[in-house]
């Protein structure tokens, strides 16, 4: 999860938005954690989220990038290391954007990601976030992850600075 806060450091703050960091670690069987894409809020044009972006990054990688990351796997088609994969978040997952972009958990959800670690839920600034719930209810293991919240929090919520 510090590696998801460090994502997090990076987002440029906006009025409207959080910032929030996210990494994407598989664990194959019989193989050590890999992480495969990491990402944060606006990495990437279009009002993007950290768990898109990062899922984005992790569908641009080719073939013989994911082997050379996952030797021991060599081959293994994407969609499958995504079933293997854990995605840590600074904030919970969307379940709602008012931009029109799908929102992040059920981007999650369509990637059939394994499990959901999660820093802080999100708070009711913008909309009402039921994304944690919406895992769950697809199958996605969500766990809550302690001692980060205060720092998740400040991260997400910080402010642009004025010139």
């Amino acid at each position: 999860m510090k590696r998801a806060v460090a994502e997090a450091e990076k987002c440029i703050p906006v009025a409207m938005a959080f910032s929030v960091g996210c990494v994407l670690v598989t664990r194959l069987p019989n193989t050590s954690p890999a992480i495969i894409a990491t990402g944060y809020s606006r990495e990437l044009p279009g009002n993007t989220h950290a768990e898109a972006n990062a899922l984005t990054k992790a569908r641009n990688l080719t073939p013989e990038q994911v082997s050379q990351m996952l030797p021991s796997h060599p081959g293994i088609p994407l969609e499958d290391v995504l079933s293997f994969t854990d995605v840590y978040t600074t904030l919970e997952p969307c379940s709602v954007r008012l931009s029109g972009l799908q929102p992040c958990a059920d981007v999650l959800i369509a990637a059939k990601v394994k499990r959901c670690i999660i820093g802080v839920g999100e708070p009711p600034d913008f909309v009402n976030c039921e994304g944690a719930q919406k895992l769950k209810d697809a199958g996605v293991e969500v766990i809550w992850l302690d001692g980060l919240q205060d720092e998740c929090l400040a991260i997400a919520r910080r402010v642009p600075r004025e010139r």
